[in-house]
């Protein structure tokens, strides 16, 4: 699946190739962490 990562005030947004929110993260680190443990 494809992702795009947004920096968000302070944070990092999720959103899918179509646009759609997924989740937030801290960190753009936490953000790629979080993605690859979904799709293991």
């Amino acid at each position: 699946m494809e992702y795009r990562i947004i920096a968000v005030n302070g944070h990092v947004e999720v959103h899918d190739r179509t646009g759609r929110f997924l989740f937030s993260a801290d960190t753009e680190q936490e953000a790629r962490r979080e993605i690859w443990e979904s799709e293991m």
